[in-house]
């Protein structure tokens, strides 16, 4: 049987959806071009581009469904059922895998009792296998609402998700503060990050992504960016326990000694730079 029409949002909904969307659209000299950022703005009343949203989005661009669906089902980014407060995707193309991505996913599916694209039952985490998130200088990475958390194991990846789920605050190794998917939703969709402090804290590049850049335009090295698994960063104990006073970069950023993935193939001491 085919579906029924997709319901409509409540009046005061679509008000102030409507809104939202002409500010959108006027942004554009071609009002199809604002078929992206809307869809990230039903997204951030749903929390997933439901059918109602498709809906709207055609009706506001005088578009036909089936072409927003058409958008909306190749990018993945937009979610197709409902989702968790918090998306963390763990990367397991091929770097992330073999320093431990592979490891860190299967873990947390088995810690959290979900499978891949599946939530936890008090709302709060969508697990997701991602294939790259651009950091592998950083591997393994985990991204919980498209913000970096670097050089991650199965431990620290399981304290990240159970302090997300009982509500405790967690910081970025990069980027910006942490806020929900919603949030994060409106953001992409074009409107402001009013948190005080967010923007300034978005940052740069880290200094490993930077390290070929500063050999490319003939600089001298600099400090060992990456130490090797085995050994502490500056600071450090012999095998990789903070000593006092010693912080990572995230509280939920730790080394580890090997390739959890692959013990019978640890990972070898990091190079310096220009070697």
């Amino acid at each position: 049987m085919p579906q029924l029409p997709a319901p409509d949002y409540p009046a005061d909904v679509r008000a102030r959806l409507e809104a939202d969307g002409k500010e959108i659209v006027a942004r554009y000299p071609d009002s199809r071009s604002a078929l992206l950022p809307l869809l990230h703005l039903v997204q951030a009343e749903e929390g997933y581009v439901s059918r109602t949203g498709m809906a709207f989005c055609a009706d506001l661009l005088e578009l036909t469904t089936a072409e927003v669906t058409a958008v909306a089902t190749f990018y993945s980014m937009y979610r197709r059922k409902p989702s968790g407060d918090y998306q963390v995707g763990v990367c397991t193309n091929t770097l992330c895998a073999v320093m431990g991505g592979d490891a860190i996913f299967e873990e947390l599916k088995e810690h959290l009792a979900v499978g891949n694209n599946e939530t936890t039952d008090d709302g709060k985490v969508t697990l997701e296998h991602i294939e790259c998130n651009a950091a592998c200088d950083f591997a393994p990475v985990v991204m919980v609402n498209w913000e970096f958390f670097d050089n991650q194991t199965p431990a620290t990846a399981k304290r990240l998700v159970d302090d997300l789920r009982a509500g405790r605050p967690v910081e970025p190794t990069r980027g910006a503060p942490m806020c929900t998917y919603k949030e994060t939703a409106r953001i992409l969709a074009g409107f402001p990050d009013e948190r005080p402090g967010a923007v300034a804290a978005t940052g740069g590049a880290g200094p490993a992504s930077l390290a070929g850049l500063r050999l490319a335009k003939g600089e001298t090295p600099g400090a060992r960016v990456v130490h090797p698994r085995g050994e502490g960063a500056s600071g450090d104990g012999p095998r990789g326990e903070p000593q006092p006073g010693a912080q990572h970069l995230s509280s939920h950023d730790a080394p580890q000694q090997t390739s959890a993935s692959d013990p019978a193939h640890p990972a070898g001491p990091a190079a310096e730079e220009g070697e």
